[in-house]
């Protein structure tokens, strides 16, 4: 498969086409795909078509690891014959799984109709258009997304979300993006008196508590691929089907890995004290 600017073009077992990055040694939607990973684990869960036919006003789409823009343009085909009005923010720290996605765009087969609106997001790191009743606002925010959060600048520079797409490779690959501290910043960055959810692929009991420390209501998400379970977290319970609950809090104090990481170094450890007594008195937990 073509290979080039270090990424390359592989074949899923079940035919569909993605990308690897070979610095990374990670394949981005590794077992179903591109779509059909986004549409479980962002479009459906979120229930964006749902709360978009009940949203008067811009709806912000935060998109946490732009990657080859799967994601978003799944998001954007998905409720193109709604009328709304989407603010759609990717941020990445480099463009160029889209633009090697982009040139393979055939192989790929998500980009149908958006080609044109693509290479004008590459120049210039944004774009509008009308599709249908569906206004996108699409810019691209470029740097490091944990040095941005916790910067004084971040809180001026964006309308707060009603939906993030968390799509970041995994800790053991990419440890700075699953910290205590940012998922601590994020919480910080939303709108209490605007409902925002935020979904990502992993179940791991490090991430679930790591958003529940971090303020978050977290609970079992979709499942996707080999996955049973993703995880789904919110700044209110009504974003959630499922949420934790205590056999989960029960699991999670007898597990060997479940002490957030602080800092941008992978590593396994059991609650800690402090932890522990944290997790017990978050709201989730607080009158089981």
């Amino acid at each position: 498969m073509p290979t080039d600017s270090g990424y390359q073009l592989v074949r899923l077992n079940n035919g569909i086409c993605s990308v690897r990055s070979l610095a990374d040694g990670e394949t981005f939607h590794p077992v179903v795909g591109p779509v059909a990973e986004a549409e479980v684990l962002y479009v459906n869960q979120l229930r964006l078509r749902e709360r978009l036919r009940h949203h008067a006003g811009e709806f912000v789409v935060w998109d946490v690891g732009l990657g080859a823009a799967a994601n978003a343009l799944t998001v954007l085909r998905a409720t193109r014959d709604l009328a709304c009005h989407i603010r759609l923010v990717s941020f990445d720290h480099t463009l160029e799984p889209l633009e090697f996605a982009l040139r393979h765009a055939a192989d790929l087969g998500y980009f149908g109709g958006y080609e044109d609106h693509l290479k004008e997001f590459l120049r210039a790191r944004r774009v509008e258009f009308q599709d249908g009743g569906q206004s996108v606002d699409w810019e691209f925010h470029h740097g490091d997304f944990p040095a941005w959060l916790s910067s004084k600048k971040s809180g001026r520079a964006q309308a707060p979300p009603h939906a993030i797409l968390f799509d970041a490779f995994s800790p053991a690959r990419n440890p700075a993006m699953w910290t205590l501290p940012l998922f601590t910043h994020l919480f910080q960055m939303l709108d209490p008196q605007r409902p925002c959810a935020l979904p990502t692929y992993s179940r791991s009991t490090i991430l679930r508590v790591t958003l529940l420390l971090a303020g978050f209501f977290v609970g079992v998400g979709h499942a996707t691929g080999e996955k049973e379970e993703t995880t789904i977290a919110a700044n209110t319970l009504e974003l959630i089907s499922e949420p934790l609950d205590a056999r989960w809090l029960a699991r999670a104090r007898r597990s060997h890995s479940a002490e957030p990481i602080t800092e941008p170094v992978y590593r396994i450890a059991p609650l800690s004290a402090e932890s522990w007594e944290r997790l017990q008195a978050h709201p989730q937990f607080r009158d089981l």
